[in-house]
């Protein structure tokens, strides 16, 4: 059904085998910063138009993979699809975040939660098939969702939040509701990120945006156990081929031990961890992807270069069991010179390459 892979440098890394370069592939790849996208968005007339076309997602999914040679291509949509199927009503403004109409702050809305009917989501799982046929074995796709934890946040919250008070006040005082809310998430991420494989994902990432903004003791009862939930029971294989996962907490440095017994293949870090520090506390245990500082982007192309090569080099040349793959520490800003992607992908490609050469 699919063409035989022709660049498997990023899910080998995923699984910590030997790779002749270290893979990269950036956060939000697919987005604003390229002329291309708002073009297509243009084209589409809001977020979710684009989103919910099979045409379109597959068409801003490649984009990027035309302009720099990436080692992966990650579905083209959003975290908040699944409370969007719940009955949330997601809808976004131009300028603004994302919004719902309903929001789960009582125990009438936690009560009437339930795991989504997966056919809501078929626009996803359509474009899913449409990006891995259209991409026809030239770099593996990656699935996504947003954590058990994000997710809750959004849906409490009614959109994104500066201090977390409304879903932080409900956890606290009521801590089975909030419970109750994580469980229903875990379960439909699970099955989310399941019907994804069967669509064509070769990988999967959770990303818990916002566990990082929980006080120890909280992050492991309100968001490590719902991420471990998940991964748990996203399939780890799909018709005999191997399907890595990787879990990505904003902010989780300080719980990176726990994270890496989470069951995630890969632990994405954001900017503010040592690369180097990290892979010597989990060992082998799982491949490491990040960390660049977005920000990083905004500088000349030879500053960008030199801070690949810190990263880089932070991790250190790659030994048996070990496994890099180079992100930012966040997604991609909006407002990011394409040029500087360019110099970025060529310095990850060539320094990574030399580090090898020296073994």
């Amino acid at each position: 059904m699919f063409a035989p892979l022709q660049n498997d440098s990023f899910l080998r890394a995923c699984l910590r085998q030997p790779t002749d370069h270290t893979p990269v592939w950036l956060m939000r790849q697919a987005g604003r910063y390229l002329p291309e996208y708002r073009a297509t968005r243009e084209k589409a007339g809001s977020f979710m138009g684009l989103a919910t076309n099979t045409d379109f997602a597959t068409e801003v999914t490649l984009q990027p993979l035309e302009r720099f040679p990436l080692d992966a291509a990650i579905l083209f949509s959003d975290i908040l699809t699944v409370p969007d199927a719940m009955g949330l009503g997601l809808s976004f403004q131009q300028g603004e975040g994302p919004k719902f109409a309903q929001v789960v702050r009582d125990e009438a809305a936690v009560a009437a939660l339930q795991v989504p009917d997966l056919e809501k989501l078929r626009y996803v799982f359509d474009a899913v098939t449409s990006i891995r046929r259209a991409l026809n074995g030239r770099v593996p796709l990656i699935g996504f969702s947003g954590s058990p934890w994000t997710l809750a946040c959004y849906m409490v919250e009614g959109g994104g939040s500066d201090d977390y008070r409304r879903v932080k006040s409900l956890m606290y005082a009521r801590p089975d509701l909030m419970h109750r809310i994580l469980d229903v998430n875990a379960r439909a991420v699970a099955a989310y990120l399941n019907a994804q494989i069967e669509a064509g994902a070769q990988a999967v990432m959770v990303f818990d945006s916002w566990g990082g903004v929980l006080a120890d003791g909280a992050f492991q009862e309100f968001s490590l156990a719902y991420s471990r939930q998940v991964l748990a029971a996203v399939k780890t294989e799909h018709e005999g081929v191997r399907i890595p996962r990787i879990l990505f907490t904003k902010g989780g440095g300080l719980w990176l031990d726990e994270i890496a017994d989470a069951g995630a293949d890969v632990v994405g870090l954001d900017w503010t961890m040592s690369l180097g520090k990290a892979r010597a506390r989990v060992g082998d245990r799982v491949a490491l992807q990040g960390n660049l500082d977005p920000n990083v982007l905004f500088a000349p192309p030879e500053a960008v270069r030199a801070q690949a090569r810190a990263v880089l080099d932070s991790f250190g040349p790659p030994t048996p069991g070990s496994g890099h793959i180079f992100n930012l520490g966040h997604g991609i800003s909006q407002f990011t010179p394409p040029e500087s992607v360019t110099a970025l992908v060529d310095e990850v490609h060539s320094h990574s390459r030399r580090q090898r050469a020296s073994l």
